[in-house]
């Protein structure tokens, strides 16, 4: 069985070789760069299963690379570092289309424990037998819970992992208010603390995706002191 790659892109030739030396006996198969011309070099060559990019480099720094590559359909999931620790930091790195974000200095388990909960929510959960296709539609929208697609019509709205696991709970629990608690429980992989809002970034990203106005949305709308709720057949 082929290992799953993971590029590491950093400026810090140290975390390059602590990264690269752990997860490699992990059993990851690992590139390092140390900038986004080094990369993009590894790009054109392979796609990795996973990025781990560094937000401070010199050059095109990580949120610019970020922004780029979330560009790309299909593009992997991407692991956010930094040494900048707010909590606006977090929020800006999730909102150019990072699925996780971790804060300098880490330890290394911790990252490999984001990376293979990332690495979970991208491959989804195999279906043992084949069964008829699992679809959900609201409004123009269909969503294949088994292929992880979401679509318009005959065009497929490209989705980061995280957004996708998001939309699913809300269209397997239409019509109930969630709370940001449960559904941060929900979305694994991600720790968080009392005035984590980095739900609500997600949120904001998925309404960009499926709302005609995002601003006064029609299917994912904020119910106060509840959290969200779903409605499937939008206003009317």
């Amino acid at each position: 069985m082929e290992k799953e790659s993971i590029y590491v892109t950093d400026d810090d030739p140290g975390i390059r070789e602590l990264v690269a030396e752990y997860l490699t006996s992990q059993g990851y198969q690992v590139e390092t760069a140390a900038d986004a011309a080094s990369l993009d070099r590894l790009l054109a060559v392979r796609l990795p299963d996973l990025l781990v990019l560094d937000w401070m480099m010199p050059g095109e720094d990580g949120l610019s690379i970020a922004r780029r590559l979330r560009a790309q359909p299909g593009f992997p999931p991407i692991i956010m570092l930094s040494a900048r620790g707010e909590d606006i930091d977090r929020i800006i790195g999730l909102e150019v289309g990072a699925d996780d974000y971790l804060p300098k200095p880490f330890n290394p388990r911790e990252l490999l424990a984001r990376i293979r909960a990332v690495l979970r929510r991208k491959s989804g959960a195999p279906v043992p037998v084949p069964e008829p296709t699992r679809l959900v539609q609201f409004g123009p929208f269909s969503v294949n819970l088994d292929a992880r697609v979401l679509s318009r019509g005959d065009t497929e709205i490209p989705l980061t992992g995280g957004e996708y696991e998001l939309l699913e709970i809300f269209v397997t629990h239409a019509n109930r208010a969630l709370s940001r608690d449960w559904l941060m429980d929900q979305l694994r992989g991600f720790e968080r603390d009392p005035f984590d809002r980095s739900i609500d970034v997600r949120v904001n990203r998925l309404r960009k995706k499926i709302e005609d106005d995002p601003a006064n949305p029609a299917y994912i709308r904020t119910r106060r002191g509840q959290g969200y709720l779903f409605v499937p057949q939008g206003k009317g």
